[in-house]
């Protein structure tokens, strides 16, 4: 392998010039290459890049997806609020009659509120957690329904490869086919199921306030979440 000269090994003036545009030549690397031609319409490169954030963020379908679990989140968060008002107010209820009580009678009371509180806890992060996989799980099912529309993408321009933009250290503009991706995918637009995937049988039962202290706090999701795709694809 050729090794280049350094800049301490190299004079200034003619010989400079020479120095370099021989080890550019060493290296098989003209002194001026365009990073990408256009061909038409279409970008004519082997490797593209796209922002999968902004083709979720800005295209029909990702948008009807956020708006879904957008709002299954403010439901949970509706009835957190709901559920704590609730139990505020129990427990000024149970306050006001503890000096009208026997001290064992008040702290079984007590000792039954504190039970309900930490199982409904329970259960509420337990939806929280759910609602988490069902957000992960919307952005896979995103990238699963918009693949068809990159690959004709790939296809056209003749590429063999999709890199996420952010994975991505440095490349020439060129080469992003984010608008492109957003104005197929939106003439295509697949339509999103209303139910987000994993949400129908994850919910538990909304928790009454008068229910029995008796249930034992509820076992945390043990499942672990898959890791959000990165949205590379390949040709297949």
């Amino acid at each position: 392998m050729p090794v280049l000269p350094t800049f301490r090994t190299l004079r200034p003036g003619r010989s400079f010039v020479r120095a370099v545009a021989f080890a550019l030549a060493l290296c098989g690397a003209p002194l001026a290459t365009p990073v990408a031609a256009q061909d038409g319409l279409h970008l004519r490169s082997p490797i593209l890049t796209i922002d999968s954030q902004r083709l979720f963020a800005d295209s029909k379908l990702g948008q009807q997806i956020a708006a879904r679990v957008e709002e299954e989140t403010a439901a949970l968060t509706a009835e957190n609020r709901r559920i704590e008002a609730e139990l505020i107010a129990e427990e000024q209820d149970l306050t006001d009659k503890r000096a009208t009580m026997e001290p064992k009678a008040f702290r079984d009371l007590a000792d039954a509120f504190d039970e309900k509180v930490r199982r409904i806890r329970s259960e509420q992060d337990t939806k929280a957690r759910a609602l988490n996989q069902t957000n992960d799980a919307s952005r896979r099912e995103f990238l699963g329904r918009a693949r068809p529309a990159l690959e004709q993408l790939m296809q056209e321009i003749g590429a063999a490869v999709i890199l996420e933009q952010r994975s991505v250290l440095l490349s020439a503009g060129v080469i992003d086919i984010t608008d492109e991706a957003i104005s197929l995918l939106d003439r295509q637009m697949p339509a999103a199921p209303e139910t987000a995937p994993g949400m129908a049988a994850e919910t538990t039962p909304e928790t009454p306030t008068d229910a029995p202290a008796t249930t034992p706090d509820a076992a945390p999701a043990t499942g672990e979440t898959a890791p959000a795709a990165d949205g590379t694809v390949q040709q297949p």
